[in-house]
């Protein structure tokens, strides 16, 4: 399936009660902002999804700075806002991409069939000119239930067992910066460099001002790496790996996977070796 929905596409469906639209518009070192850009202006009809509250757990010594939220709260938080299996789900960002885009991959994880990120995000639905308001939407409770999805999902061991190993078919891709995954420069993280045997692409080159690219130019972007591989998907917590992730899957990649720990969680282990 794909995992994009344009902005032309949702218009018509602002008033379904079938759909859900999930703002997840968020500021990295500035953790309220998305939410109070909600609570100002938001699609219609839309509900708030933290990246950090809702899309995240509790960080502790191991697990990364973004790790899995708590799946039951999530699921709680899924049901009261009336968001069922059945529902589909549109979420966006601001614009950059990565803050929908996890929250696409989480919902896949859980198992939902429908979930899409918007092409474009807030800004391209502004810019249109398409309904805004700033109304708190009330919906009925419906009933959620998690059936896991663990194909998309690596864990730490096999990430680990993978750097011992170097196995064929498999392809460890840094979303990173490429002066971050060089080691040149670290601005968030305790040590620098990257997990050894990992390739990089960059996870803003899938992207142009904030538009996912169409299918040959995402195939494009990914030429080097065999359709039969299967690829395990970091970046620096779990977060900005998202839209490589999906890019992978629009591009026509089967098995894919996020290491949601990501390069955060991997240098919690003080012996981890790193290039």
């Amino acid at each position: 399936m794909g995992y994009i929905m344009e902005k032309e596409e949702l218009l018509p469906l602002l008033n379904s009660s079938d759909i859900r639209i999930c703002d997840c518009r968020f500021q990295l070192g500035s953790p309220d902002a998305g939410h109070n850009e909600y609570e100002k202006e938001h699609i219609s009809g839309a509900v708030y999804f933290d990246l950090e509250k809702d899309l995240s757990g509790q960080v502790l010594k191991h697990g990364g700075r973004h790790p899995l939220p708590d799946l039951e709260k999530f699921k709680d938080k899924l049901e009261s806002n009336g968001i069922s299996n059945d529902t589909v789900l549109i979420a966006y960002d601001g614009g950059e991409g990565s803050f929908a885009s996890r929250f696409v991959w989480l919902l896949s994880y859980l198992g939902h069939q429908k979930v899409y990120v918007l092409n474009g995000g807030y800004r391209a639905w502004k810019d249109a000119g398409y309904p805004i308001d700033s109304n708190q939407t009330n919906n009925s409770t419906r009933e959620y239930h998690i059936d896991l999805n663990e194909t998309v999902l690596a864990s730490f061991q096999k990430v680990k067992d993978y750097t011992m190993n170097r196995p064929d078919h498999i392809v460890l891709m840094d979303s990173r910066e490429s002066k971050r995954y060089e080691g040149i420069e670290e601005p968030i993280d305790k040590k620098a460099g990257h997990i050894p045997g990992a390739v990089n692409k960059v996870w803003t080159n899938v992207l142009d001002n904030g538009y996912y690219k169409n299918k040959e130019d995402l195939q494009e972007n990914f030429t080097d790496i065999g359709r039969d591989k299967e690829i395990i998907v970091y970046c620096g917590s779990g977060v900005t790996a998202s839209p490589n992730y999906i890019a992978l899957k629009e591009a026509g990649f089967k098995d894919v996977k996020i290491y949601v720990g990501s390069f955060s969680d991997w240098i919690s282990y003080d012996d981890n070796p790193i290039e």
